[in-house]
């Protein structure tokens, strides 16, 4: 998970009041949203923040694999002096 449930909760809650002005500064440029076009992109939008928060970063894949995240040849020279 790339941010924790905590930064996640904050950032929908933030998600909810910029949805809702968005329909007025659409409305300045002549953009007129209906209330269900509105509802439907912020689903729209908050499935892509959920995506992004759920889908693991490059460093989780890395750590899954098992790596111990020492150097390899370092683990090999002492393996080899030892036996």
């Amino acid at each position: 998970m790339r941010i924790s449930k905590g930064g996640l909760l904050v950032v929908l809650a933030f998600t909810v009041p910029f949805l809702v002005e968005l329909r007025t500064v659409l409305a300045w440029f002549n953009i007129e949203l209906t209330p269900l076009e509105s509802v439907i992109l912020g689903l729209l939008i908050v499935a892509a923040i959920i995506g992004w928060a759920v889908w693991p970063a490059a460093e989780e894949t890395v750590n899954d694999t098992g790596r111990s995240g020492t150097d390899p040849d370092t683990e090999l020279d002492e393996t080899s002096n030892g036996s």
